[in-house]
């Protein structure tokens, strides 16, 4: 297990969040959960292919449900249901952008995201769709890549969206040849699953951080600290099963962030969201402003690996056991 310094967790205090007793695990599941497609031929299909558009939420969903739908067999033994599967982190992080309105166009630049247009619509200029689109195309196309789909690897194309469309990897050949890395450690990640899980969120992703300048000083902001913060949380190899990331979302803003905005004092957030919202914009201010740089301005532009180990950390933050505690 990787050290974590103790000062990051005692930024956020350490603290957990209970879940209700009566609890169903349908309470967990993220928004539309049950109305996304589950199998491949809820999809539809053109020339033996099968068409999927990741920029409309209950699709790129989709491709999260079967991938844990296929995987739920490595899983069984732990828990019913498929509840202590790891990928759970995936859908239910993408669940929380889509009710904050992360995944809808900045500043409303376009209706795409908004119940005054198209609600389900993922808008390319979110850093936060950017981002969780490497989170669902690479590791469902490494998936299909495997065999543990039972598929062929040419029968899936997913749609580009409206702009950048080189920015995005399209299909199996496609992803294999832009990232390599990603695609072969997720590839044996589904061979040996609690072997490499980890090694595998450290892989590779787009950060596209000029996005960042779409929203607000605070959401740009919590953005770069976001992407700093998770690094941290990847090295507790904390686990990342439904209840586990469920309870970190009471932690998470649930909303944009807007001018204004300055934790710990957001009138309208809980006393858990302000807190970790500090925790999280200070630990990237003294990983800024100390020599124990974990990642550098260079890392942050050039690396691949970065990403994935980031999107972990934050999102279990608050679940983490103090060292000393």
């Amino acid at each position: 297990m990787g050290f974590l310094p103790p000062w990051a967790c005692v930024l956020v205090g350490c603290f957990s969040v209970s879940l209700a007793g009566d609890s169903s695990l349908s309470d967990l599941y993220p928004p539309l959960w049950e109305e996304s497609p589950g199998q491949f031929s809820d999809y539809r299909v053109e020339n033996g292919k099968y068409i999927i558009d990741p920029w409309v939420y209950p699709e790129r969903m989709g491709m999260y449900k079967i991938l844990l739908n296929k995987t739920a067999i490595d899983f069984e033994r732990f828990a019913p249901e498929n509840k202590d599967n790891i990928l759970w982190v995936l859908p239910l992080q993408h669940g929380w952008q889509y009710s904050t309105d992360r995944l809808a166009a900045p500043s409303k630049r376009t209706d795409c995201g908004y119940e005054s247009g198209d609600r389900l619509c993922i808008s390319v200029d979110s850093w936060w769709a950017d981002i969780n689109y490497f989170l669902s195309a690479i590791p469902f196309l490494a998936a299909v890549d495997s065999g543990i789909m039972g598929i062929s690897s040419d029968q899936v194309v997913l749609l580009p969206p409206p702009k950048d469309q080189t920015e995005f990897c399209l299909n199996v050949s496609s992803c294999r040849s832009s990232f390599t890395g990603a695609m072969r450690t997720w590839n044996v990640f589904y061979q040996v699953p609690f072997l490499s899980f980890w090694t595998n969120y450290n892989c590779t992703c787009f950060h596209l951080f000029f996005r960042l300048e779409y929203y607000s000083k605070p959401e740009a902001e919590f953005g770069r600290s976001w992407a700093v913060a998770v690094y941290y949380i990847a090295a507790s190899r904390f686990p990342t099963t439904l209840t586990k990331v469920y309870q970190f979302k009471e932690g998470l803003p649930p909303r944009l962030l807007v001018s204004g905005d300055k934790a710990p004092f957001i009138r309208d957030f809980t006393d858990l969201q302000n807190i970790v919202l500090f925790g999280v914009n200070l630990l990237y201010k003294i990983n800024e402003s100390t020599e124990m740089y974990i990642v550098t301005t260079h890392t942050l532009k050039e690396s691949h690996d970065f990403l994935w180990a980031s999107i972990l950390y934050v999102l279990l933050l608050p679940l983490m056991a103090c060292p000393f505690s």
